[in-house]
């Protein structure tokens, strides 16, 4: 087991978020170092990230959850995770995965949403979404999902 603290990155630590959400493959867009919790081993090498991202419809998305592939299944994803809910006070928050993702967030109390009940941020990514991947695989689809009430969350482990 790798030993770790979660804490608030730095602006110093920026490339190398940056780095970690490219070698993993999701959204490279709305990066900002000051939204950003990384995981850490006691001499400061980056195992993990992740942030709450505002979006211009005044909604909030746990996002950019990335881990180093010799930190896996470590619970370091969950350790961020758990810091950025217990953080953040606004509610609901959404995220976006892969559809094969799923059971992961429901541990923390997500549940998957519909059209009709997404900000529109969220409707304009799923709209463009089934339009550029309809070929892909079920469990590669994007999914949207939704945490409302803070006692809904953290409560899983992995």
């Amino acid at each position: 087991m790798v030993d770790f603290v979660v804490r608030p990155a730095t602006r110093q630590e920026f490339p190398k978020i940056r780095s970690l959400i490219h070698a993993v493959s999701i959204n490279p867009t709305g990066l900002d170092w000051k939204h950003f919790l990384v995981a850490v081993s006691p001499d400061n090498t980056l195992l993990g990230c992740g942030q709450i991202k505002p979006h211009c419809d005044g909604s909030r998305e746990l996002a950019s959850i990335a881990v180093q592939e010799n930190a896996r299944g470590q619970g370091v994803a969950r350790a961020v995770i758990q810091e950025l809910l217990a953080r953040e006070t606004t509610r609901p928050l959404y995220l976006m995965c892969r559809a094969r993702l799923e059971s992961l967030y429901v541990k923390f109390g997500y549940r998957k949403i519909g059209q009709d009940e997404m900000p529109v941020y969220f409707q304009r990514i799923s709209r463009a979404e089934r339009i550029l991947n309809s070929n892909a695989q079920p469990e590669n689809r994007l999914m949207i999902m939704q945490i409302k009430g803070r006692s809904e969350m953290g409560s899983g482990s992995n």
